[in-house]
């Protein structure tokens, strides 16, 4: 087995754009979840109505790229109270299985042939990367080392991510700290106290997930920067994947998501290479495309380890959060 590309791929996500984008949207799952109490199973809606807003913005409409970014962001947070005015009132199971199918209704809306006009079905989006290759600071060449060897381009997208990653992680420190974030806080220990005080308890909860909306709209963003808009990417198995996320660094810290997508796709790149090696040099009995269904089923045991062990995840503080009440 060739042990130098197994680490050199798993190194290579320490700083990808895929691991800065589901560390945005992890971010804006803490808002809903952590802090809140709001148990959404829909985001990969908003990072696919971020992702596919920003994309339509330019090849549709021939806007500039910081313009389609503005609408993207604008996408997530009317869709955030499109979901939430019908939906914030609901229990929290059954809001699970409210934002879950509503997510799902996003995705196939947006593979139907009615709006192929504009969203390409089932195709997907692309060609639309060069508004934002212009402002690239960075001169021609090649930088790094080893597994991170990028060029002007891909450097350019690394840097734009993990400014808006910086951006958005101040952005819920200081919203966490303030009186509306100890409101939050509140809602989600017992929002009944919180209502008997006076406070408006569904305001307050569009409120956060709007903001939690757009931090995963942000995402969606940074996640089609590199390539293009794919609505596989937008599958439910995404949304599952940041509530692994949220957990393994802890819902209810502000470094936690960060800290979470990191070591996630560092685990799930090293298995993704070890475990169809294995297979090929004859060390599993399987062929190397089961071998890589296996990793699926790994991180699926991890989460069911994460809840059952350290459910505050690896950040968190047990006395303030170990899981939905």
């Amino acid at each position: 087995m060739d042990f130098g590309s197994i680490f050199d791929n798993t190194l290579a996500y320490l700083f990808s754009p895929t691991t800065l984008a589901y560390a945005l949207a992890a971010t804006g799952l803490a808002v809903h979840f952590g802090y809140t109490g709001l148990l959404n199973f829909g985001m990969a809606a908003f990072m696919a109505v971020g992702g596919y807003g920003y994309a339509i913005s330019i090849l549709t409409f021939g806007l500039p790229w910081w313009m389609g970014m503005l609408i993207g962001l604008l996408g997530g947070a009317v869709f955030a109270l499109v979901l939430g005015i019908p939906t914030l009132r609901l229990r929290a199971d059954y809001l699970a299985i409210a934002t879950i199918a509503a997510a799902e209704v996003v995705r196939l809306l947006f593979i139907t042939e009615l709006f192929r006009d504009w969203t390409n079905s089932a195709g997907g989006l692309s060609g639309y990367h060069q508004g934002f290759r212009d402002i690239n600071p960075f001169p021609p060449g090649t930088y790094g080392f080893g597994p991170w060897t990028y060029n002007a381009h891909q450097l350019w997208v690394r840097v734009f991510g993990l400014i808006m990653l910086v951006i958005a992680v101040v952005f819920v420190w200081a919203l966490v700290r303030s009186p509306w974030g100890r409101v939050l806080k509140g809602i989600r220990e017992d929002e009944d106290a919180v209502r008997s005080l006076g406070k408006n308890v569904f305001a307050y909860k569009m409120q956060a997930l709007v903001v939690g909306g757009v931090i995963g709209a942000l995402g969606g963003i940074v996640f089609v920067l590199p390539s293009a808009v794919i609505p596989g990417s937008y599958s439910t198995s995404l949304t599952f994947f940041l509530w692994t996320i949220l957990l393994l660094g802890g819902a209810a810290t502000v470094l936690g998501p960060t800290l979470g997508a990191v070591l996630f796709w560092i685990v799930f790149a090293f298995l993704g290479s070890l475990l169809p090696s294995m297979a090929r040099a004859g060390y599993l009995p399987m062929s190397s495309e089961q071998a890589d269904v296996v990793r699926y089923i790994v991180i699926g045991v991890v989460l069911m380890l994460i809840v059952i062990f350290r459910p505050q995840g690896i950040l968190g503080n047990k006395r303030e959060l170990t899981f939905v009440h």
